[in-house]
């Protein structure tokens, strides 16, 4: 699994998950209950990993909604 997106926003959390959905592309979203734990303050960000195969698909389809900005630079090379 890669890291394909961390971040503090749930709208942006929200997107990227129904991308995925949409593209069959089977994703985990992590670091969820220890976010709980801070409130609403927002200060754990989440993450949302994706299986090492579909990485390059899920990057293009974050690139075409214009969210290309918001790719992890974790695996990020590009």
């Amino acid at each position: 699994m890669k890291e394909l997106v961390r971040t503090n926003n749930p709208a942006l959390l929200s997107f990227v998950q129904s991308l995925l959905s949409e593209a069959e592309i089977e994703f985990l979203l992590a670091d969820q209950h220890a976010s709980i734990m801070d409130g609403s303050i927002g200060a754990l960000p989440r993450r949302i990993l994706v299986p090492d195969d579909d990485f390059e698909d899920a990057k293009r389809i974050m690139r075409e909604a214009d969210i290309g900005d918001e790719i992890s630079r974790t695996h990020n090379k590009d």
